[in-house]
């Protein structure tokens, strides 16, 4: 199923956009479905890095003393 819209953009981006489908050989239908299906994917998961952004902002990112101590102390004397 396709759906028909009309948008308005800037004199420029669509001179670009009307060189570029003329060089790929495409339609300029084709060429604005692939430019939106390819923003969509980029930004599909920018509500889960806000989450996690939001999750982690308080989290030490420092090792607890005692942790710190404890893996030093594991490392073998050996030189490398």
């Amino acid at each position: 199923m396709r759906m028909k819209t009309a948008i308005s953009i800037p004199d420029k981006t669509f001179e670009a956009a009307e060189q570029l489908v003329k060089r790929l050989g495409i339609s300029r239908s084709e060429l604005y479905s692939k430019a939106i299906s390819s923003y969509i994917k980029e930004h599909r998961n920018d509500s889960v890095t806000k989450i996690l952004n939001e999750i982690y902002a308080d989290e030490k990112s420092s090792l607890d003393q005692v942790a710190q101590y404890l893996q030093f102390t594991s490392i073998s004397k050996d030189k490398w």
